[in-house]
């Protein structure tokens, strides 16, 4: 899972990204303004957003109608410092999926984004699974028609941020920023050789990892045993 966490108290923001991090694997990237949080959205994929209301510049109020207003439904949880009956019910209004009072523990924290990436993926239709490849969120585990799928730890971050938007593009840049957390000195390069391995691992088998020109890679359910030219190709 990758979220932007928003938070101007720059001590609790790299307190929450590093145990967020250590604790469960969650990739955290942080903003400590509403003017920079709100130009992050307009170009990357979040699975969640994690938001304070009270920024400099832009406030979260602002980010969060910015977000409704051009349709972007990612799941936002609004951190407030005040508990009230009309703060919680005036931030839901706004277009926020939860909220949790500060002080908190970040347990909690961590459970509601959970439940919010859950829900936004639908019960019924759930992302991580595309064709016959599943992936056990418990036991951090791909499979193919029941069968372990072996693959490398970085071959499998790859394929998880490909299943978590299965039927959709992602690029090479967001795919990077999941595999290898911010390494600046990681070409994109990396990415078509792994996305090359898990190609030859998926071949034949019912779903299969397509080039879309100019969008990125797209993990989706192949019609037959066959490889298409768009699968074979780079972006």
């Amino acid at each position: 899972m990758r979220i932007l966490l928003v938070e101007d108290e720059q001590d609790l923001a790299h307190w929450m990204a590093r145990t967020l991090a250590q604790q469960s694997g969650i990739v955290v990237d942080w903003v400590g303004d509403g003017q920079m949080a709100d130009l992050r959205l307009q170009q990357e994929d979040f699975d969640a957003v994690v938001l304070d209301l009270g920024l400099p510049g832009i406030d979260g109020r602002t980010v969060l109608e910015r977000m409704r207003e051009r349709d972007d439904r990612t799941p936002v949880l609004v951190l407030t410092a005040q508990d009230s009956l009309a703060e919680r019910v005036g931030t839901l209004k706004n277009g926020a999926d939860d909220f949790l009072a500060k002080p908190f523990l970040l347990d909690e924290l961590e459970a509601r984004l959970q439940a919010l990436v859950r829900r936004s993926r639908g019960r019924e239709h759930p992302r991580l699974s595309c064709g016959p490849l599943q992936f056990d969120v418990a036991a951090q585990r791909f499979s193919m028609a029941g069968d372990a799928l072996p693959v490398t730890p970085r071959e499998h971050a790859v394929l998880l941020a490909l299943i978590q938007r299965s039927g959709e593009p992602v690029n090479k840049q967001s795919i990077l920023d999941r595999v290898f957390l911010g390494d600046r000195d990681v070409n994109l390069q990396v990415i078509e050789v792994l996305v090359f391995r898990l190609r030859k691992k998926l071949l034949g088998r019912g779903v299969q990892i397509v080039t879309l020109r100019g969008l990125g890679y797209c993990l989706e359910e192949a019609q037959d045993s066959g490889v298409t030219s768009a699968a074979l190709q780079d972006p």
